[in-house]
This record gives C-alpha cells, sequence and structure tokens, in this order.
C-alpha cells in the first residue's frame, strides 16, 4: 500500500481523472473492462509477441485478487490469441472477436449455423487472394471471419488491399460487418461490438460501475455503452466519446496502478 495522496508516480495522471477514480474506487461492485493491444500492450507488429507492460500486469492481478471486482479484455483478437498474449489466471473475463466468443467463468463456446459456415468458406477465398496477391498483407483467421493485417504494408499497399477487400468480400456476401482498426480490417459475418459485449459483463457481473480503456475506433462502441456513474479512458490519439485520455499505455498502466491504490483501501472499509 502506498501514500495515495501524493504519490509521484502518478503525477502525469490529470487531476480530474484521479478524482474520478478516486470515486470510481467506491464502488461496492466494479467491472474493470480493458482493452489489450494498445491500451494495456504497446502495438507491435507481430500480435503474437504482444504483452502487457509489467506495471499494466500486475495492476490487473491485484484487482483481480480484491473482492467485488471483476477484471475483463475486450477485444477484436480471437480468444485463442487473446489468451496466448495476455498470460493472466482463469478469473479473468475474456471477450474476443468483438464479443462474438466469451469465456465468462466457464468453457467458451462459438457455434456458427450452416449459412454462415459458408460464408466464413467464402470469405477465406475471397481475402486470402487479396492477401496472396499484395506484399505484406496477410490474413487471421477467426471463429466467424477473418482480420486483414497491413501493418507491414507500405501506404498505397494498404489502401488497395482495404479497397479491393471490401468490394470483393461486399459483393459476395450481403449485410457482412466490416470493422476498420489500426492497420487492419475485419470481416465477419456475425454483428457484434464492444458496446454489446460491456452491456453484457455489466449485467453477468452485476457491476455498479464500469471502468472501461481502449485506443481504438472500435472501442468507441464500448465508450458509448458507459453511463454516468462509469469511468471511460482513452488510450493515445483520436476523436473519442471517452471521458478522458492518456497519451499510451505507460500511462494507462500508472492509472491502473493507481485505481488499485484506491480500491484496495476501499474494499476493505466497505
Amino acid at each position: 500500500m502506498v501514500d495515495i495522496d501524493t504519490p509521484p508516480r502518478y503525477s502525469r495522471i490529470p487531476d480530474p481523472l484521479v478524482g474520478a477514480l478516486r470515486e470510481l474506487a467506491r464502488s461496492r461492485r466494479l467491472l474493470v473492462a480493458l482493452d489489450f493491444d494498445g491500451t494495456l500492450a504497446p502495438e507491435v507488429d507481430d500480435p503474437a509477441q504482444a504483452r502487457a507492460l509489467p506495471e499494466a500486469r500486475e495492476a490487473v492481478l491485484r484487482l483481480l485478487r480484491m473482492p467485488r471486482t471483476r477484471v475483463a479484455l475486450v477485444s477484436g483478437r480471437s480468444l485463442a490469441s487473446l489468451t496466448a498474449v495476455a498470460d493472466l489466471p482463469d478469473t479473468v473475463l475474456l471477450v474476443g472477436s468483438h464479443g462474438i466468443e466469451l469465456r465468462l467463468d466457464a468453457e467458451p463456446a462459438v457455434s456458427l449455423d450452416t449459412t454462415e459456415l459458408r460464408q466464413v468458406d467464402v470469405l477465406s477465398t475471397v481475402l486470402g487472394e487479396v492477401a496472396d496477391a499484395v506484399d505484406q498483407v496477410w490474413l487471421e483467421p477467426k471463429p466467424a471471419g477473418f482480420a486483414l493485417h497491413t501493418r507491414l504494408a507500405t501506404e498505397h499497399n494498404s489502401r488497395v488491399a482495404h479497397l479491393v477487400a471490401r468490394s470483393e468480400a461486399s459483393a459476395e456476401i450481403e449485410d457482412l460487418t466490416i470493422r476498420e482498426g489500426k492497420n487492419v480490417l475485419e470481416f465477419s459475418v456475425r454483428s457484434t461490438t464492444k458496446g454489446e459485449a460491456v452491456e453484457h459483463l455489466r449485467r453477468y457481473t452485476e457491476a455498479d460501475a464500469v471502468f472501461y480503456a481502449g485506443d481504438d475506433v472500435t472501442d468507441e462502441d464500448a465508450f458509448a455503452a458507459l453511463g454516468a456513474d462509469d469511468v471511460g479512458l482513452k488510450s493515445g490519439e483520436g476523436a473519442t466519446l471517452a471521458n478522458y485520455r492518456l497519451p499510451g499505455p505507460t500511462e494507462v498502466a500508472r492509472a491502473l496502478t493507481l485505481l488499485a491504490d484506491l480500491r484496495e483501501g476501499d474494499v476493505h472499509e466497505q
């Protein structure tokens, strides 16, 4: 436990956010929901090599040990990928593929119907041809679709890959869900959002308040789902609905550490 009134390591956290976290820590049942890439972990060229910053991971582990406090990771990654890079205890709730995959204190399960399975096969063919045709573009399989990664491609090749993939995939499949993220274009035969995931997590955990942190455009749906007693934290640049912002994962880790310090004191008094 540290002195939470004047801790030097929190000096770069804006005072309004410190105050909001102080109020949030007093919630009887708290849900801490976090995006992974760009929020807990710095962005890397190879997604399989991403890891949460040590300070962020330690803060998450501390929150997990507290009563009436649940922690969830909410990611666009597949559940298998998220589990591998997060390397956290099973008590962490996991949401993969923007809400299509859930691991909520039980074995995860995703069941696609015959039509959806056929559409995934079509997507595999169409998007695979795009990835094969453009240098440094690759395809990541997901339970209900694919992610077209262009992080290593030139700006021109990335733009071409996105345009062709959108056009070809939309021509083959009606009502296809397409999400644009940082250097990635995601295609899914099911439509879910991180906002729907947060609402589901809120009900599941019976949380009185929610803290959500994310960095990507897909996290805006989650920020939109937050209420007056919740706190939304944007990691990095870009337009956002979040009511607070920090420069990146290093600062987010500090904020999580502060939340853990504040929560650690309050839960023992409740």
